[in-house]
């Protein structure tokens, strides 16, 4: 795993399809279930005649993680869900998950710092299975 300036990232030989589908099982492994879902291929293809590779974000969510940020400050919603990109390289996919500990350095709250860890750490164990 490969944590970068704002992400935490694998790159795997699965396929687009078949990592989607062991990210998805992963994540929900550890509490996170997908909200949203972002065809990023499919929408530029209908809107702007593009053709990419297969790219699409997933709007992954811990409902008790999601509840504590919000408690803490009703304005962490615009920080959530955590999104979840994947991105077919034509070789395997690389995904890549948000840091938590990036998002909430954007608030200024008291109690943060400890759910995002725990977020974080939820999020690398479901990343780690793609290793």
């Amino acid at each position: 795993m490969i944590t970068e300036q704002y992400g935490m990232t694998v790159e795997t030989a699965l396929s687009f399809d078949e990592a989607e589908e062991h990210i998805r099982a992963a994540l929900a492994d550890v509490g996170f279930g997908i909200l949203t879902e972002i065809d990023v291929a499919a929408t530029f293809k209908a809107k702007l005649d593009l053709d990419r590779s297969a790219y699409k974000i997933l709007g992954a969510c811990n409902p008790v993680l999601a509840s504590q940020a919000i408690e803490i400050d009703p304005r962490a919603g615009l920080l959530l869900p955590c999104n979840v990109v994947l991105e077919d390289t034509g070789a395997g996919t690389v995904v890549t998950i948000l840091d938590p500990d990036k998002m909430v350095s954007l608030m200024d709250a008291e109690g943060v710092d400890a759910f995002a860890a725990e977020a974080r750490e939820l999020l690398q164990k479901a990343l780690a299975t793609l290793e």
